[in-house]
């Protein structure tokens, strides 16, 4: 298998023990917006750090950073943060294998954000597979023990996080692969590491303002907070050097598209370790979307 395959792999364990950390500290420790700023609180200086010790010990110049550049970065962090808000305040809606499900039709959504973007172009036989993850969608979103009708079940808020958080990663996967291509380097990994680090760089500053301003306490209990949250932003930081590292070398919808094999590491988190029962209507769903992304994969 080609290099971008174990990354988007790789990217995924660690991203799916970032969010089982993160389901743990918005569970009555940190609120969903402390929760999400601690993935880049702890995050910036291991990606600050490992961004440094590569061009030191590569021996390589730090590569120019343009306008554009800064353009899809900024973009991209904005909308991540925004992802992983929706992401926390879905894991209080539904269980920890449906939420990460519904984050996942980003895949679906990252392939047409792309499109519009970058000119990243996705097959007609790809469109079919498309078709599939939707039906995925629906029958996931469907809450049968809500009161109403079908279309009330379905236009329910974990839906609504779900479908936003997809299509805000999606911006920002597609903004992050067209930032790390403006950097000057034929080097993959110097391209993403100086990415991640500017990134999560601009993304700790943001946060820690807005937090300040809107959530007093927040800070300063995600601080307290570190003995937990600093293996958050550790497995933070090895997802996103995965997933920017893989973007440098394939089209984004495709790294994604590997990237939901973290539906069954999903499962496998929300059995074994939040003790969650999985209704077999779920499973039907998430075997729909898993079906979608290997189509994507084969005829993409």
């Amino acid at each position: 298998m080609e290099a971008w395959i174990y990354l988007a792999i790789l990217a995924a364990a660690f991203q799916t023990l970032r969010f089982m950390l993160q389901k743990s500290l918005s569970m009555g420790t940190l609120s969903a917006g402390g929760a999400t700023f601690a993935r880049f609180f702890y995050a910036a200086p291991c990606a600050f750090l490992l961004a440094v010790g590569y061009v030191l010990w590569g021996g390589v110049d730090v590569p120019a950073l343009g306008r554009v550049f800064w353009t899809y970065a900024l973009i991209g962090g904005l909308t991540q943060i925004l992802a992983t808000w929706c992401v926390v305040l879905l894991f209080s809606q539904r269980n920890f294998a449906v939420g990460i499900t519904f984050k996942k039709t980003e895949v679906i959504q990252t392939a047409l954000v792309g499109l519009i973007v970058l000119g990243d172009a996705v097959s007609v036989p790809g469109l079919v597979a498309i078709v599939v993850g939707l039906t995925g969608v629906l029958v996931l979103s469907d809450t049968p023990d809500l009161e109403g009708g079908r279309l009330k079940r379905l236009m329910n808020k974990a839906a609504g996080l779900g479908l936003l958080s997809g299509a805000l990663f999606a911006v920002s996967a597609v903004s992050y692969r067209g930032a790390t291509l403006e950097v000057a380097s034929d080097d993959a990994f110097l391209r993403a590491v100086v990415t991640v680090s500017a990134v999560t760089l601009s993304q700790t500053a943001g946060m820690m303002a807005w937090l300040r301003w809107r959530e007093p306490g927040q800070v300063s209990r995600v601080w307290a907070a570190r003995g937990r949250a600093i293996w958050m932003g550790v497995a933070s930081l090895g997802g996103s050097v995965g997933w920017f590292t893989a973007f440098t070398l394939q089209n984004a919808a495709y790294v994604f598209a590997v990237g939901q094999v973290e539906v069954i590491f999903s499962l496998m988190a929300s059995v074994m370790f939040f003790k969650e029962t999985i209704t077999r209507r779920e499973l039907t769903g998430i075997a729909l979307l898993t079906v979608s992304i290997l189509l994507l994969v084969l005829v993409g």
